[in-house]
């Protein structure tokens, strides 16, 4: 059986569960498990027969959009999933060992499903068009067939009318994988407002050239106001350290391009991507990198067992007094140093008015942890000079936490 027959006569069970509007207004949910089981179905045909997998990949994504269409995506979560999707399967069929006819029948398939995309589940399939072609010459015949419609666009966008084409980042994606580099630069140079998704096309040329700082450059004077900075810190770090520039991609900019949601997220991102760096000098410049809130990092420092960077960063600005008791009682037993340095700095900025909804109870805690970890470490004495300290009427919480304590005020 030809490779050409086999990719018609596989018999895929999510064909019937991404028939259109099947899914309602709250299906989000539903949506993404039946994507993921999708996705195992081809994922599983894949491992031995890697052309009728891509047949498969194609037809989800032709229907996804259309199966998707009533959803309520306003969370974000099926965006993201479909995104994914699109990520997963473009590098399937890319791969496939098909006939450039079959390739052509799928390339016509996806190129009417972008068009049908209502909403925009699959639009960045148009950034991988290039390499679904998988050879030059394709691509070259597909940016001839796109290239008269984006012209006229752009020549209206010129003259102050709006003008959208679906198949833009498909044009550039097929020009990229033709060679045809000088003609996207000639493209963009029409456009008076492009858009990253457009723009990033006409830096990849540059980069491809070895034009690394004329890339970054020319990303940062043609980018509008709706590219932000960590868009074009991402570009650079990664068409920097592509050409083995590390030192310039992290000094410059990679703790934009890694900001995640949560401190310790950041430190991860940046050591798994410069495992060079020793993972104390790593936090002390993301430390530095935060002037005035040292503090911050605390969490970091302890969850790495940096525990003496931890007690430094504990003391150096305000911790949240109850992520310290946590601290302290987690390392009770088997770092009771740490642990009662952890106790003694959620008195002292108890006492000094810091933490958010804190009760009585969050003083008794912080107490007895710092004297038990003190008599572990037989420093009983120095443990009760320290709370002496921070009780001090000058203190602007003292009477409050004596009389948590039971202590005469």
């Amino acid at each position: 059986m030809t490779t050409a027959a086999r990719t018609e006569t596989t018999s895929w069970a999510f064909r019937a569960r991404f028939r259109r509007a099947a899914f309602g207004w709250k299906g989000t949910q539903l949506a993404i498990i039946r994507i993921n089981e999708a996705l195992a179905e081809i994922r599983a045909v894949a491992r031995h027969d890697p052309a009728s997998a891509a047949d498969g990949a194609v037809l989800l994504l032709e229907k996804l959009s259309p199966a998707l269409c009533q959803i309520d995506s306003s969370s974000g979560a099926l965006g993201n999933a479909t995104y994914a999707t699109v990520q997963e399967l473009a590098p399937m069929i890319s791969n496939a060992p098909v006939s450039a006819a079959v390739r052509q029948k799928w390339l016509d398939r996806l190129f009417e499903a972008i068009q049908e995309d209502d909403p925009p589940y699959i639009e960045s399939l148009g950034d991988h068009w290039g390499e679904l072609c998988a050879t030059q010459e394709l691509a070259s015949a597909w940016a001839d067939q796109l290239l008269p419609i984006l012209k006229n666009v752009l020549r209206e966008r010129k003259r102050g009318t709006y003008g959208f084409f679906s198949g833009t980042s498909l044009c550039y994606s097929a020009l990229f994988k033709a060679d045809r580099h000088d003609q996207i630069l000639e493209l963009l140079a029409m456009d008076p407002h492009p858009i990253w998704p457009y723009l990033v096309w006409g830096v990849k040329v540059l980069a491809a050239r070895g034009q690394i700082d004329e890339a970054i450059e020319y990303a940062r004077q043609r980018a509008g106001s709706t590219t932000s900075e960590t868009t074009i810190a991402r570009f650079a770090e990664e068409a920097l350290l592509k050409a083995g520039r590390r030192a310039d991609a992290f000094n410059q900019y990679a703790l934009l391009a890694n900001q995640a949601n949560t401190h310790l997220a950041t430190f991860r991102a940046l050591a798994k991507k410069y495992p060079e760096l020793a993972q104390d000098k790593l936090l002390a410049y993301l430390v530095a990198s935060t002037p005035g809130e040292p503090g911050k990092w605390f969490a970091t420092a302890k969850t790495l067992k940096l525990f003496d960077q931890a007690t430094r960063l504990a003391w150096a600005s305000p911790c949240d007094p109850r992520t310290l008791n946590r601290a302290a009682r987690d390392h009770l037993k088997k770092q009771p140093d740490f642990a009662m340095q952890c106790a003694l700095a959620s008195l002292h900025w108890m006492s000094m008015g810091h933490g958010y909804e804190l009760t009585g109870l969050d003083v008794q805690d912080a107490h007895r942890l710092a004297i038990n970890a003190a008599t572990i470490i037989q420093q009983t004495q120095q443990a009760q000079a320290a709370i002496e300290h921070v009780l001090a009427p000058d203190r602007p919480m003292a009477g409050w936490m004596k009389r948590s304590l039971g202590m005469p005020t």
